[in-house]
């Protein structure tokens, strides 16, 4: 693996991004969230948009994993989809450049994408949900692979949790890969590491107040609701 890929390795990136309309939805407060969880011990921070890249990077010390997210009409791709995109991420600062690499019709094939991340002197990392997915992108030339898009697809596994199934199945091929995607326990976290990942991409459970809050609620919820007579004693 390139350098920074091997500092990376056995360690835990987070992910610091925030839905359109979201009260943290600023440059600055993304980047004092980034600032907070490096401080925290993250090896680096994966974050989405381009002010967010560039305000993230003049914070931190520590490598940024930069994507874009553009809605498009005529595909379902939409991290990181076209060659401009890539120009813009690596313009930004991100060290790291992550991209979409699913096997769906997109503006811009994956070795297309590869080559110019790499002609931006950055590494490429390929978001994919399926082995077969991983193989090609490494074929393609593609740094580092995430399990980001596992269950995102029509044709992946869409449990609730990371896909174990799908990290096993990538330990026995023998394709290096990084974990993302509904990581919500440091139990999780850890079995990742056994499944064989280099690293682990982790957001909501640590950077989402709102989502974290509603799993809580929810379950106090679920719980008064399954049990009224334990509904009156929590009052």
């Amino acid at each position: 693996m390139p350098d920074l890929l091997q500092e990376l390795n056995g360690t835990l990136v987070v992910s610091c991004q925030a839905d359109p309309g979201s009260p943290l939805a600023e440059p600055a407060h993304l980047s004092a969230i980034a600032a907070s969880v490096v401080a925290g011990g993250a090896s680096a921070i994966r974050t989405e948009g381009i002010a967010n890249i560039r305000a993230i990077k003049a914070r931190v010390q520590v490598p940024v994993i930069g994507l874009v997210k553009a809605q498009r009409t005529n595909t379902e791709v939409y991290i990181t989809p076209s060659l401009d995109d890539v120009h813009q991420i690596a313009d930004a600062g991100a060290d790291i450049i992550a991209f979409d690499a699913t096997d769906r019709p997109r503006p811009a094939n994956v070795a297309d994408l590869v080559r110019a991340v790499h002609e931006q002197g950055r590494l490429a990392m390929a978001d994919i949900s399926t082995v077969d997915e991983a193989r090609f992108a490494l074929a393609s030339g593609a740094d580092v692979v995430s399990t980001t898009m596992a269950g995102y697809t029509s044709y992946s596994r869409g449990d609730a949790g990371p896909d174990f199934d799908l990290m096993r199945a990538l330990q026995q091929a023998g394709l290096p890969f990084a974990a993302e995607g509904r990581v919500w326990t440091i139990e999780e976290a850890l079995r990742c590491f056994d499944l064989g990942a280099s690293f682990i991409v982790v957001g909501s459970a640590i950077t989402r107040p709102t989502m974290i809050t509603q799993r809580f609620t929810q379950g106090i919820a679920a719980r008064a609701g399954a049990a009224p007579g334990q509904r009156k004693a929590l009052s």
